[in-house]
């Protein structure tokens, strides 16, 4: 008897699945594509094209070869969305036997998505499910209303109306609960350019109707091994390049956005001639962003850096086609081997072979302007650091001669300082001071240019002391006691060449013009003489 039983469920079954698998034979799922293309088109505000469609019960629902949907006018006349196959879940009783079709969720497989903003910092995809064929969504009794929107193997490209933009791969979006009233989980992954990860979850809505971009979101976010030159993420006209982990939070009412994280980046450059920083720099921060002003405050930034930690805040604006900031950064008492770790980063190299070692550092600076426009001005100061390696006695050894100075390895500093000026044409170092022990203090101001050429004009003022060019030294006024208190020698001269390859000259114009000249003449000598002298000092013949 239990067999008999279970062998006419078994047929009944049979039978179902028989009458099941026909029921597509006796509907024409293309009679529908008109109301599902009008739904849709009522729920996105948008232009909406279905391509020819095929019932699948199993699937419960709806499947059409393709599909588009038109994006704002306002930013292009290509599609925001297509994508080759489009999966729409419908309540499969309802269809049966009225014929009505209401749609449960959508599947969009392999879309490609294009995300635009504008230089007033708007995004295309702002208007979604605002307007409808010229009526508000509202008045047309529509409105976004989907149980489940699934992305699968997305393609997003992001970026400016007119500029260069950045495209996602892999990317895959679950969303439930999507409508106006509701709140709207989501999960999405995707990879970046350059072969990142990045992951959101989080839950957003409800869904604002005259701004979409306006909508309450809270989302956890999280990016590995991101590269920042590739990804859109910074200007690519700043040079800013560096491969990025971050984890971090958002959370925005539609009014005002909450960002808070970490974010570490390995190979950090800043500037265009710069190269990659020796060590990962970190950044814990947090800031206050206003949606509609499109303006916010960095509120705390701790960069760290070796076992350094300097701090930044200011405001920035991302009207435009790059973002404005104004921001402060100060560092007090940061160990001088940290600092040497991340100047490469800003386009500054030491001499071939050498390296900071001991003493520490300060700075306050000022970041302004747009990003890829940056001007960075401020003073830094270095104390009782040792630059090992190099030994700036004997690139001035007839100078320092007149010191009486061993010359040994490296160069001894016992202050450093200077007003800097980095922009995008190059560095300016005014009012630069350095004191030698071994030689005496070197005053004086020039420049670095992008490609990392020097062009600085000194004095040095050396230290009081018995050599065999005294008695030179006492008989010109300008190098026997030159004003300086210490009462030694006061000698112009220019470096140029490289930052890793400079190179120490005489500066004749400059000694003319300081009064060497005249302090010849007394001595009845001849102006001629000013370069014979100075070209002596440094060592070189005259040509």
């Amino acid at each position: 008897m239990s067999k008999r039983i279970l062998y006419i469920v078994g047929g009944v079954i049979a039978v179902i699945i028989v009458l099941v698998l026909l029921i597509p034979f006796f509907i024409d799922a293309n009679r529908f594509r008109p109301t599902v293309e009008s739904q849709l088109q009522t729920a996105l505000g948008r232009k909406v094209d279905i391509g020819d469609l095929s019932l699948s019960l199993l699937s419960g629902g709806v499947t059409a070869k393709n599909f588009s949907i038109a994006d704002d006018p306002k930013f292009s006349s290509s599609p925001f969305l297509q994508a080759k196959a489009l999966q729409v879940g419908v309540e499969m009783w309802p269809l049966i036997t009225s014929h009505a079709v209401r749609i449960t969720s959508l599947t969009v497989n392999q879309p490609d998505l294009s995300l635009l903003r504008s230089p007033a910092g708007t995004w295309n995809f702002s208007t979604l499910g605002g307007q409808t064929a010229g009526k508000s969504s509202s008045s047309s009794g529509g409105g976004i209303s989907i149980g489940k929107l699934t992305i699968s193997d997305g393609r997003v490209t992001v970026g400016p109306v007119s500029g260069q933009k950045s495209t996602y791969q892999n990317v895959n979006l679950t969303a439930q609960n999507i409508g106006y009233t509701s709140q709207i989980p989501f999960t999405l992954t995707a990879k970046t350019p350059g072969g990142g990860d990045v992951k959101v979850d989080g839950t957003a809505g409800p869904l604002d109707k005259s701004d979409v971009s306006l909508s309450p979101l809270s989302a956890q976010v999280t990016l590995k091994h991101v590269d920042l030159a590739a990804t859109g993420f910074v200007d690519p006209s700043t040079g800013m390049a560096g491969i990025a982990d971050y984890t971090g939070t958002i959370k925005s009412d539609g009014h005002t956005a909450q960002a808070s994280g970490t974010a570490k980046v390995d190979n950090l450059r800043l500037v265009k001639a710069g190269g990659p920083a020796k060590e990962p720099i970190s950044l814990d921060y947090a800031s206050t962003y206003d949606l509609r002003r499109n303006t916010g405050t960095l509120s705390k930034g701790d960069i760290h850096f070796g076992s350094s930690t300097a701090h930044i805040g200011g405001t920035y604006d991302t009207h435009g086609d790059s973002t404005v900031v104004h921001m402060k950064m100060t560092g007090s008492q940061l160990p001088v081997h940290d600092i040497e770790g991340i100047l490469p980063a800003f386009g500054v190299n030491l001499p071939a072979g050498s390296s900071l070692q001991g003493g520490t550092a300060d700075a306050n600076l000022s970041f302004d302007g747009p990003v890829n426009r940056l001007v960075t001005a401020g003073n830094v100061a270095l104390n009782n650091a040792k630059l090992a390696g190099f030994n700036l006695a004997s690139k001035l050894s007839a100078i320092s001669a007149l010191t009486g100075a061993k010359q040994e390895a490296d160069t001894t500093i016992q202050t450093l300082s200077s007003n800097l000026h980095i922009a995008p044409d190059g560095i300016r170092a005014d009012n630069l001071k350095l004191i030698v022990p071994a030689l005496g203090a070197i005053a004086g101001s020039g420049t670095i240019a992008p490609d990392n050429a020097l062009n600085f004009h000194m004095v040095a003022q050396l230290a009081n002391a018995n050599s065999p060019v005294g008695e030179l030294t006492s008989k010109i006024p300008i190098l026997g006691g030159g004003g300086g208190k210490s009462g030694g020698a006061s000698i112009p001269f220019m470096i140029q060449g490289t930052t890793d390859k400079p190179v120490f000259v005489p500066d004749v114009a400059g000694a003319v013009a300081g009064g060497l000249t005249k302090g010849l003449q007394q001595q009845g000598g001849q102006q001629q003489g000013v370069g014979d002298l100075l070209n002596g000092i440094f060592g070189k013949k005259k040509k």
